[in-house]
């Protein structure tokens, strides 16, 4: 409902939605946290990203830390199951922390998510290169807004040669990424 809430442009219903599902979520995951904990860290990222876009950067912060404090521990005892998940949770941390001109805490984020998604691609990579790439294409702009442009040009290369042969097989639903690391590279060899 929140998401559906925001694409209408009703952020505020939105955010509401998914505050009550946190606190509902967070009842249920304290009662039966075996059970409930994975979707009370999935309503934190989602929370994390409502306030985001509602400019309520510190609170998107405090929401993110928590899945990704939650999505850790979940990783860590089952990591097949849970390993994606905390890689989507470290790219929206340093998304929220580079919005709050924390640059090197939000680059060792990407960096985690990164190193986590080309591991997951390396064993499945059908299901994790599309990740893989949208984590590159966020740590080359990480590396890029530091002023380290080598590093931030082999992370985008990488992410448009993996988006290339993903447009290849699917050019409709990959078109659209392939042209955003275009443009970063763009940015980056005008920098």
């Amino acid at each position: 409902l929140a998401i559906d809430l925001e694409n209408l442009g009703r952020r505020e219903e939105g955010l509401a939605a998914i505050e009550e599902a946190v606190a509902i979520r967070r009842e249920l995951a304290r009662v039966h946290p075996d059970a409930y904990l994975p979707d009370l860290a999935a309503s934190l990222n989602n929370l994390a990203v409502r306030l985001g876009s509602l400019g309520r950067r510190e609170e998107g912060l405090a929401a993110i830390e928590e899945a990704v404090a939650i999505r850790r521990e979940l990783a860590r005892v089952h990591p097949g199951a849970y390993l994606s998940d905390l890689a989507m949770s470290l790219n929206n941390l340093a998304v929220d922390l580079g919005g709050l001109g924390r640059h090197e805490e939000g680059l060792t984020a990407i960096e985690e998510a990164t190193n986590v998604y080309r591991e997951l691609a390396r064993t499945h990579p059908d299901a994790h290169l599309p990740n893989l790439a949208m984590s590159l294409n966020s740590l080359a702009l990480r590396l890029g807004s530091l002023g380290r442009r080598e590093e931030a040009l082999t992370a985008i290369e990488e992410a448009t040669a993996i988006r290339q042969g993903l447009v290849k097989v699917r050019p409709a639903v990959y078109q659209a990424a392939l042209e955003r690391s275009s443009a970063v590279m763009e940015w980056l060899l005008g920098t």
